[in-house]
């Protein structure tokens, strides 16, 4: 799809938090979206956006600084497509009324990812699923182009994008997880520093439900009236550890057909994705990238691959129990957050789903 003559507009919800802020730089000079509205809570409503906002992903661009924050509410906000970076306490009211005022809607939030009309989409792995939105439409009479399309948690995103090429070359069974996540993924500002420091906590509030029920529907199907998971059992460990950003997941993987390492890493490393998603501006030539060296992939070294959208796999080696073990690895906030929603609005607008600019 070539650039349109005029990009459309776009609101950023919850555009103060760290999530927000990242959507803010990631479409600082888009050649499709061009953001005109930052919204967030009610303390934040009515000042400049650079005195709403604690910035700090590098230089703010005055034209966005001087935007005015308004409330997260359609009366407010007119722009056609909403990315929302919103807090999941009150992220699912205010995505669906904004999804019932016509809008596309774009979410990071946990709320609306399980229902079986909502895509919790990754472009490459499971593209097909955007058809749900028809009967999404139909189930709450959204408006126009009204709709909701989740993220996955990003530590699922992590897992599930390396997982996806195994499933579709020999068929999943199952799989167990264990994540290593960063402190970004806490927000901002996150986890408190003696809490984290020299220290690793075995406990995300609601992670491990989120990861063994995403993983299974993003591999999953569009049955025609709903997208019905894949017939997979997954067990899942998750842990924060003291890294800036990058989630790191150690799979172990129990696959239908056996395959060596050698088949399974060509799988892994020869996989492109769904051809619509391919040539998008956030597409990447190669999404995962496969690394020989023992000791990746690191965050510090991996986590900003392909401008954050690349996942790292290394360590791709046989499991005594099961059939493969493998390490993967993605940043977080881009990959795993507010570019992977991007990437979603993208897919929908090649796919002529977004209303005219």
């Amino acid at each position: 799809m070539q650039a349109p003559a005029k990009k459309w507009s776009v609101a950023i919800l919850g555009a103060t938090g760290a999530v927000g802020q990242t959507f803010v730089r990631l479409l600082e000079g888009h050649p499709w979206f061009e953001v005109t509205e930052l919204a967030a809570s009610e303390r934040s409503a009515g000042k400049p956006y650079r005195e709403a906002a604690t910035w700090f992903e590098g230089d703010l661009p005055e034209r966005i600084a001087a935007l005015p924050v308004v409330a997260c509410d359609p009366k407010a906000v007119t722009a056609p497509i909403v990315f929302s970076a919103l807090d999941a306490n009150v992220a699912g009211d205010v995505e669906a009324a904004f999804a019932r005022a016509g809008r596309a809607v774009f979410s990071n939030a946990k709320n609306h990812r399980m229902e079986p009309d909502v895509p919790l989409l990754i472009p490459e792995v499971n593209a097909p699923h955007l058809a749900a939105l028809v009967t999404q439409r139909k189930r709450f009479g959204w408006k126009d182009h009204g709709a909701i399309v989740t993220n996955a948690n990003c530590a699922t995103t992590a897992a599930v994008i390396p997982l996806a090429p195994l499933h579709q070359a020999f068929g999943v069974e199952q799989v167990f997880v264990a994540t290593m996540q960063a402190v970004s993924g806490a927000g901002y500002p996150g986890v408190p520093s003696l809490d984290i420091l020299g220290n690793v906590i075995p406990y995300i509030a609601d992670e491990e439900p989120k990861i063994e029920r995403e993983l299974a529907k993003m591999l999953g199907q569009w049955t025609g009236s709903a997208i019905v998971p894949a017939a997979i059992g997954v067990s899942a460990h998750a842990n924060r550890v003291p890294v800036e950003h990058g989630h790191t997941v150690c799979l172990s993987v129990k696959l239908k057909t056996r395959a060596g390492v050698a088949d399974a890493r060509a799988a892994v490393e020869s996989w492109r994705g769904h051809a619509e998603a391919r040539d998008l501006p956030s597409a990447l030539e190669c999404p995962i990238v496969v690394s020989d060296e023992l000791r990746r992939p690191q965050p510090r070294r991996d986590a900003g691959r392909g401008n954050g959208m690349a996942v790292t796999v290394g360590r791709i080696r046989p499991d005594p129990i099961w059939d493969l073990r493998l390490v993967a690895l993605a940043h977080n906030v881009v990959r795993g957050a507010a570019g992977g929603s991007i990437f979603n609005a993208e897919l929908m607008a090649a796919r002529g789903e977004l209303p005219a600019t």
